[in-house]
């Protein structure tokens, strides 16, 4: 009997998907040949891997016995992989990373075209999506890294930190700039606009997500929104404020310094990091990124952070 990786692959992500079509887009072919594929297998070992009549499709009892080693054998290729490219010193292949978009506009080109330039053989799949897409992507193993604001606290994920961003308060009221610091509690809630993705998730300024219910910007508008550059341009139509993270804040070129202040202890921050699978093998791809981000994000922050004086938590 033989199996071969390909097989292998099929009924993972099969077993991962429970959809036929779901795991054929996963594994980048046809419904009709990864349906083939794996019934040639089942057919082979003489067993049936998979209840068809169930949706979503699940594993048989024989399956269950079986999928186990299937993922061992598939994660120990995979291994292999990686350890024939380290030993020949060569990086190629591809890594999947998904962005949330509060934070790839301001990331990105810190150091995407430097990554890329270096590495030639190594395609980068940049994704530009929401957390939940984020997450629900690796487990699908349609992804391979998330960068995003931790923790996450998934039991299938693994987390790492990169740093930590401040927020700053923008605001755009015709007025003479000052040296003045913000307070949490000072902030005028009528006048305060927020991206409802990304601020709640910092403890520090959990008081101000409770009271913005009660603010009267526009009696009859809600905005949601997971973009920065959409909030700038509505705060300064409306005179109004808002947090911003430090990265957006160094963007000049739409954000006028002089209406950047930054706020009083406690600072708000977030937790910038990545997450991957915890079945996930690409860890010299994973490495070389973690050190990409970081040689290019902490000159901008820690000068910034001189500049004006910030402690972060």
């Amino acid at each position: 009997m033989s199996i071969t990786i390909s097989q292998i692959q099929y009924v993972l992500a099969l077993e991962k998907t429970g959809s036929f079509s779901e795991a054929a887009r996963m594994c980048h072919i046809t419904q009709s040949t990864l349906s083939t594929m794996i019934k040639k297998l089942e057919n082979q070992m003489d067993l049936e891997l998979f209840d068809r009549k169930s949706k979503p499709i699940q594993l048989t009892e024989a399956g269950e016995k079986l999928i186990r080693q299937f993922k061992v054998i598939y994660n120990e290729y995979e291994n292999l992989s990686e350890l024939i490219q380290e030993t020949k010193d060569e990086f190629y292949g591809i890594l999947k990373v998904g962005i949330i978009p509060t934070l790839a506009p301001f990331l990105l080109p810190l150091f995407l075209d430097n990554l890329v330039s270096k590495y030639p053989k190594v395609t980068f799949d940049i994704n530009e999506i929401t957390t939940y897409e984020i997450i629900k992507r690796l487990k699908l193993r349609e992804l391979d890294v998330g960068i995003l604001s931790l923790p996450i606290n998934d039991k299938e994920l693994k987390e790492k930190s990169l740093f930590q961003e401040d927020f700053l308060v923008y605001d755009a009221r015709e007025q003479t700039p000052s040296n003045q610091k913000y307070k949490i509690q000072d902030i005028d809630i009528h006048r305060l606009w927020l991206l409802e993705e990304s601020h709640c998730l910092s403890s520090q300024i959990e008081k101000i997500c409770h009271l913005k219910k009660n603010r009267t910007i526009r009696g009859n508008l809600v905005f949601r929104s997971g973009s920065i550059h959409s909030l700038i341009e509505l705060v300064k139509v409306n005179k109004g404020l808002t947090l911003l993270p430090r990265l957006a804040t160094l963007q000049f070129n739409f954000i006028h310094p002089d209406y950047i202040y930054n706020l009083e202890s406690p600072i708000p921050v977030r937790d910038i990091g990545m997450i991957t699978h915890d079945n996930f093998t690409k860890k010299r791809l994973l490495h070389i990124l973690e050190n990409e981000i970081m040689a290019s994000v902490s000159p901008a922050l820690v000068s910034t952070q001189k500049a004006h004086v910030i402690h972060p938590f």
